[in-house]
């Protein structure tokens, strides 16, 4: 997978994530805790992508 398409993912799960945020700002008592699961599900992808992307732009040791 080339950096461009992991960084593509990276923001679309950032989108998420502040979109989820925001809704369990507005939403109701009883909503908050779906919501709260949902977004830490995608709080751990979008974690995920960027522990990726930190990989991919980093030089490895061996290669120098």
């Amino acid at each position: 997978m080339s950096i461009k398409a992991i960084a593509l993912d990276l923001y679309r799960a950032q989108q998420k994530v502040s979109k989820l945020e925001a809704l369990v700002e507005e939403a109701s008592i009883n909503e908050k805790d779906a919501l709260r699961g949902e977004l830490r599900e995608a709080m751990a992808e979008w974690q995920v992508l960027r522990n990726i992307l930190n990989g991919k732009k980093s030089s490895s040791p061996f290669r120098s």
